[in-house]
């Protein structure tokens, strides 16, 4: 089959499908026996830094769900821990970063991204592409709001306080720290095209923190110069929370708009508006649950989907770590075998 042919690009492209494509977000390790072992004693920034390793925890969902597409393994931070700034990734915790920018000083600390200083990366996407056939690869980064929030919080934050203040109170410095981040973020989905990724997804984990007026004034510039940087192929865009930013979050780009589990999918549809695909949305903690439920709430999201111009299916967040990957198995079936 040709790459092109693929369930998952099709989708994106809203184009006829033989099946509803899936693949999970966060399905590259967390929950998997086989990633636990390849990456015991491995700290996270070591294995997203190891080319053998990134292309073998990629390949590990491949190989046990049959998903329509492989997403890349990394983290968010990756980039920015590429141009020397100094965080580390706490299990428990997340990104802690040493000295939070909170003036024009510490913009110092952010230079451009270099191809150079991720060949990690370039080196481990052309092994991958040549593995996963026709099979697509996912790149993907983390939206400019959300490296913000970690770098002005200094690490994981529930309100943003300190983002939202500079965000308001200092809108010169903030849109400047917005700039540079939008360039290396813009870099380094850039790379990851040119390496073979044959889609990207950018993940604005945090900005349904903002209200829809604050993203237009705020946010939606810098994202938008983000998407247009890589429009050679599909693009997917994803947040918590944005159930109120479902139509501002389609106005700066994407060809697809990821949907938490907070709006159904028909809803969704609505909110966002024609000339999109939708990816989503089953609420990841459902596959706690029985199967007899999980099914359920998955033949109710695929008839949603339906509203769609094109639906990717997926879950409307990450996979969690206590999740039976033998439920996600059952899960990817179910939704093959679910007639489009």
């Amino acid at each position: 089959m040709n790459l092109d042919d693929s369930a998952f690009l099709r989708a994106c492209r809203r184009e006829p499908v033989p099946h509803t494509p899936v693949w999970y977000m966060r399905q590259a390790g967390r929950s998997l026996p086989e990633y636990l072992k390849v990456r015991e004693g491995t700290p996270m920034l070591a294995a997203c830094a190891d080319p053998d390793l990134i292309v073998e925890i990629t390949l590990q969902p491949i190989r046990r769900y049959g998903v329509d597409a492989a997403i890349f393994f990394s983290d968010i931070v990756v980039p920015l821990k590429a141009i020397g700034v100094d965080l580390d990734i706490k299990p428990g915790v997340g990104p802690v970063i040493a000295d939070p920018i909170r003036d024009a000083k510490g913009l110092e600390a952010l230079r451009p991204l270099e191809p150079d200083d991720v060949r990690y990366v370039t080196e481990a996407i052309g092994t991958l592409v040549g593995e996963l056939g026709p099979t697509p690869l996912i790149g993907f980064a983390g939206a400019p709001f959300t490296l913000a929030s970690y770098l002005i919080e200094g690490g994981p934050s529930k309100n943003h306080d300190r983002t939202k203040a500079m965000m308001y109170g200092e809108p010169d410095l903030w849109h400047a720290l917005m700039d540079r981040l939008s360039g290396i973020v813009l870099e380094h989905l850039r790379i990851q095209v040119r390496a073979g990724a044959s889609a990207i997804q950018l993940f604005d984990s945090w900005v349904g923190a903002i209200a829809p007026a604050d993203y237009r004034e705020f946010i939606a510039p810098h994202t938008s110069r983000i998407f247009a940087g890589v429009a050679e192929v599909p693009r997917i865009h994803f947040g918590v929370g944005t159930g109120e930013l479902l139509g501002e979050l389609g106005e700066v780009g994407p060809d697809v708009v990821g949907v938490d589990w907070r709006v159904p999918l028909d809803e969704a549809v609505r909110r966002v508006g024609p000339g999109k695909a939708l990816q989503g949305n089953l609420d990841p903690a459902i596959l706690l649950a029985p199967w007899e439920v999980v099914e359920e709430r998955a033949l109710d999201i695929l008839r949603r989907g339906r509203a769609a111009e094109g639906h990717v299916f997926n879950l409307g967040h990450g996979v969690l770590p206590s999740t039976d990957p033998d439920q996600l198995k059952r899960l990817t079936e179910l939704v093959h075998a679910f007639p489009v």
